[in-house]
């Protein structure tokens, strides 16, 4: 059994008290413990903004790429290790595992190259370098440029990407030049912590440029103040109250959220039943309702399919759902789908299922699966997956479970339509701000208009058709050069990006003066 530790100014260290217990979610069996009770979270914010802050900021975006590059490294040199923390921490298959694992280190080695690209320069010039003149003498000018704040990040995430969660926020600020302080979800925080040994033995950091929180945050963000940022991934509710919290609108403390969202998939009216896009759109919604148990952010929650494609639909998905072998990955290589990460998830889940089916039409789940690969018993926090369909997706019933409650696992509501780009617009427009919208089609004009009725309620938009069918990754792939976040319920947040990504850690500033001399001293070099 593993005891996890914390690692604040530069230091392993271990609270006091009775510890929390990480479990195995397929066999409840007690697989680590930590504790943070006692640990002085202000000094460790300190010792990151006096200590790191300084240290990344005295290097080059070249330089902070470089470490980010070791970082990605240290990864791919423990990988075997940490998918098997996966597995057994997170009851996470094998292929679930490296979704989340290597996911972390090319994320990590997406922002060493961006890096590379911004070179041996440590601010970045808004625009094309050219100043703009602002009187009719040309000489007074002025530029915009972006600088790293002078404080701490801190990092709070979730419990379904415990490795590329913490890798895709570290890489940004990180390569933005501020100090981090990362807290994940205590239920799943084995994997992180293991990673951040690697990180720590890799030699890479400065001091003071990380600090991991093992357990709970205590007053960590009570001790937040001007200069510092905070991105926060999971419940809506809880990130409304760290938007909202007094002493951080106070302080002006930027916060990032990424939330809950009702991902939605609309199926065109030209799309036939057994086409390239037909089958693409089947796999995609069907990847997203089981992998990571259906835990993940992006996963499709809404699929509006055309009146008369749905039975076809309805038909290849329960066929998938009837091949699937769930079970303990860890003693069953064949096993496609493990549990949810803990009994309270499990329990949210079940609620969110039984509201679903008072509402819809169940087509296929009940509850805990009868058929469980290598499992004994009743042990595990296991979900069967479920399928319904809403004949009439406005009524009101229907409209207030379906548009309104992310049941975060293994499940997927169809919704048909009349096929047209007004009517599934506004079903889109019901869940209320999304993190990814998908459509299928092959026709370019349903393409164009739902791509730009769509976009106001998205962060983002996949377009599945014959032509990526057999490249695109699919909706619920999260990629660094992309921006991640939405809208409304989402969190109104944004992450990543690109270079977009590093927006949320330098302040931009206005600078004014003597043109000749904004543009000799400001151009990066």
């Amino acid at each position: 059994m593993h005891e996890l530790h914390s690692y604040l100014q530069d230091t392993w260290v271990r609270g006091e008290g009775e510890p929390s217990r990480l479990l195995n979610p397929a066999t409840e069996e007690v697989i680590a413990t930590t504790v943070t009770r006692g640990l002085d979270m202000g000094a460790a914010l300190a010792h990151a903004r006096t200590v790191g802050g300084p240290a990344l900021r005295a290097m080059t975006f070249a330089e902070r790429g470089a470490i980010l590059r070791q970082l990605a490294e240290a990864i791919v040199d423990i990988r075997k290790e940490l998918l098997t923390l996966s597995t057994i921490n997170n009851g996470a298959t094998r292929s679930d595992s490296k979704f989340d694992v290597d996911g972390a280190s090319f994320t990590l080695q997406a922002y060493a190259e961006l890096g590379e690209e911004l070179g041996d320069r440590r601010w970045i010039v808004d625009g094309d370098g050219e100043a703009i003149e602002l009187a009719r003498s040309k000489r007074f000018a002025g530029m915009h440029i972006k600088t790293p704040r002078q404080g701490a990040a801190v990092h709070i995430n979730a419990f379904n990407f415990p490795a590329w969660g913490l890798a895709e926020k570290l890489a940004v600020a990180i390569l933005g030049g501020m100090p981090v302080v990362t807290k994940p979800a205590t239920s799943t925080a084995l994997t992180a912590w293991r990673m951040t040994q690697a990180f720590v033995d890799s030699g890479a950091l400065p001091p003071g440029a990380l600090s991991f929180v093992a357990g709970s945050a205590g007053d960590l963000v009570d001790q937040l103040r001007f200069g510092d940022v905070l991105a926060f991934t999971g419940s809506s509710g809880l990130g409304c109250r760290f938007k909202g919290a007094g002493h951080l609108v106070a302080a002006g403390v930027p916060v990032n959220v990424e939330a809950d969202s009702l991902n939605a998939a609309v199926i065109g009216p030209d799309v036939e039943e057994g086409s390239d896009t037909f089958e693409m759109a089947v796999r995609d919604i069907f990847r997203d309702m089981t992998q990571k148990t259906g835990q993940k952010c992006t996963a499709i929650r809404r699929v509006m399919v055309p009146e008369d494609l749905i039975d076809n639909v309805v038909e290849a998905l329960l066929d998938q759902a009837d091949r699937l072998k769930i079970g303990d990955p860890s003693a069953d290589d064949n096993v496609r789908m493990g549990p949810v990460v803990n009994a309270a998830q499990r329990e949210d889940v079940l609620e969110g299922l039984g509201k679903l089916a008072e509402a819809t039409e169940k087509l296929r789940g009940n509850g805990r699966p009868g058929t469980l690969h290598g499992v004994d018993g009743d042990k595990g926090y296991f979900v069967d997956v479920h399928l319904f369909k809403a004949a009439d997706p406005a009524a009101s019933l229907a409209a207030d479970i379906v548009h309104d409650r992310e049941v975060f696992g293994p499940a997927a509501t169809l919704l048909p339509y009349d096929g047209s780009v007004d009517q599934a617009t506004a079903l889109l427009a019901r869940g209320a701000g999304g993190l990814v919208g998908s459509v299928y089609t092959d026709d370019r004009r349903f393409s164009r208009d739902m791509i730009l009725s769509a976009a106001p309620y998205h962060g983002r938009l996949f377009l599945g058709s014959k032509k990526v069918a057999e490249s695109a990754p699919g909706p619920g792939t999260v990629l660094p050069q992309m921006v991640h976040g939405g809208p409304g319920r989402a969190g109104a947040g944004e992450e990543l990006g690109g270079i977009r990504g590093l927006d949320f850690y330098l302040q931009r500033t206005a600078v004014q003066g003597y043109k000749p001399l904004l543009e000799k001293i400001l151009d990066g070099a």
